[in-house]
């Protein structure tokens, strides 16, 4: 009777989406192999793994020749700078881990054959004309803009899965992945989220950019992770939404975060709207409800007291 463990590999380890799925999988009775070049990712976030037997750690850029020995059920590529902040000041690391590292991956894929999985982005919808955005919309992305390192970066790593989907039959799936948060995001992460939180609790202003009625899509971590649980067990190669369909604009967003924070005597200013900052984002999740069974369980409301307290803990420790 054959007893191993299904072995997984998860680029991306210990970034904050990484290391709750290399949490998930642990606790879902897997073998763990996590790679990280730490670039944007902390350590901190997997140190509790490290003393398991069914986990071990790689420090590596994927963009250079991955190797891995023994056998692997699973990979999920997960590595990848992910904020504007990241992409402006690393825009070639962006480029070559979402081409040279999605290439090493899915080759390493062939040979292990191995159920592969990119983390795609609703950046791929750049700047959307369609509301809310479908799998089937191509986007409204400018290439050559300050974003189009990270937007093209991952359009380009759906077309290479799908290719060697279609070319070398690997099992493939691509997860469209809208705004995430929770616990382990970082505090100087430049996405509104993580900014709002860092400002509120260090009592200073919190800066919203444009007049805030931008909106966006806010999922929680947990949710996240189940949803790409389902998505890897399911044989649908195509890109899949994964997001939480409730929209709210940034202007709100701030203010229940000061609310969630507690810290009344938070003012907001406002500053000019960055180069292609998307309008509105809300995914469509008919696919992911139909096909996966999923859509998000937890408000917006719990969520940020989950993180809130994360983000009081780390910041006044920061």
């Amino acid at each position: 009777m054959n007893n191993r463990k299904k072995r997984i590999l998860i680029t991306g380890a210990a970034g904050f989406i990484g290391s709750h799925l290399c949490d998930r999988f642990i606790q879902d009775n897997y073998h763990v192999v996590g790679m990280d070049n730490l670039i944007t990712g902390d350590l901190q976030n997997i140190e509790h793994l490290f003393p398991l037997g069914t986990f071990e750690f790689y420090k590596h850029d994927v963009s250079k020749f991955v190797h891995v020995s023994g056998k692997l059920d699973y990979i999920l590529h997960f590595a990848s700078p992910a904020s504007p902040v990241d992409y402006l000041e690393m825009p070639i690391q962006t480029l070559k881990v979402g081409s040279l590292g999605t290439h090493n991956l899915l080759g390493l894929a062939k040979a292990k054959k191995a159920v592969f999985m990119i983390a795609s982005t609703s950046e791929v919808y750049g700047d959307p004309l369609v509301h809310p955005q479908p799998e089937e919309y191509w986007g409204n992305v400018n290439p050559i803009g300050p974003r189009g390192v990270y937007d093209e970066a991952k359009r380009f790593q759906e077309s290479m899965t799908m290719a060697y989907h279609q070319v070398h039959g690997i099992d493939t799936r691509i997860a469209r992945i809208f705004n995430t948060y929770g616990p382990r995001m970082r505090t100087k992460d430049g996405r509104a989220l993580p900014t709002f939180f860092t400002q509120a609790v260090q009592g200073r202003t919190l800066t919203v950019y444009g007049d805030g009625s931008q909106t966006r899509s806010f999922c929680f971590i947990d949710d996240l992770v189940e949803g790409i649980v389902r998505l890897l067990k399911h044989t649908y190669s195509a890109p899949v939404n994964l997001g939480n369909p409730e929209e709210i604009t940034i202007l709100q967003l701030a203010n229940k975060i000061i609310q969630t924070v507690g810290n009344s005597n938070v003012k907001i200013s406002f500053h000019p709207l960055p180069e292609d900052d998307p309008k509105r984002r809300k995914p469509d999740i008919s696919k992911a409800r139909k096909l996966l069974n999923w859509q998000p369980n937890n408000s917006l409301n719990e969520g940020l007291s989950l993180t809130s307290k994360y983000f009081k803990k780390k910041v006044t420790t920061y």
